[in-house]
């Protein structure tokens, strides 16, 4: 028998909790941001440098803030994709003091161009990656760039 979704959510620890009701948060936010400011504002913010330095495992938090993200996106009742996404957890990291880099590509679709956003820290995925091989990256914004 299937657990339910608030069994499923019992069964999490508090800090994987904790880090999908960040990630509802900040996908709010980053929505709004998309939404309704200047695409120079989302390259403002997404170049600001990390508050503090890496502490800790920083390859485990980075896998945490993945996951929560898309636990998260995948239950928004609002936008949130891949851009969303890739704000969101580049936000979360950054609060972690952990530096990366969003990557903005396009990509032909028939007579339409198509766009996707990904994240990587230290060369490795966070977010949207799976797709980002089939766009051509037109920018990189972040503090990691050229890591």
């Amino acid at each position: 028998m299937r657990r339910s979704v608030l069994d499923r959510w019992r069964a999490r620890s508090g800090a994987e909790r904790r880090a999908v009701a960040e990630a509802f948060a900040t996908l709010i936010w980053a929505s709004a941001l998309v939404r309704f400011r200047p695409f120079r504002r989302l390259a403002a913010v997404a170049q600001r440098r990390p508050a503090a330095h890496e502490q800790g495992d920083a390859a485990a938090t980075v896998a945490l803030v993945r996951w929560a993200v898309a636990a998260a996106a995948r239950r928004a009742r609002f936008r949130a994709v891949c851009i969303e996404q890739g704000v969101a957890a580049q936000a979360m990291l950054r609060r972690r003091g952990i530096a990366t880099t969003l990557h903005y590509g396009v990509a032909r679709e028939g007579e339409a161009l198509a766009a996707h956003v990904w994240v990587t820290w230290r060369g490795e995925d966070v977010v949207g990656g799976a797709q980002a091989a089939d766009f051509h990256e037109v920018a990189q914004l972040g503090p990691a760039r050229g890591r």
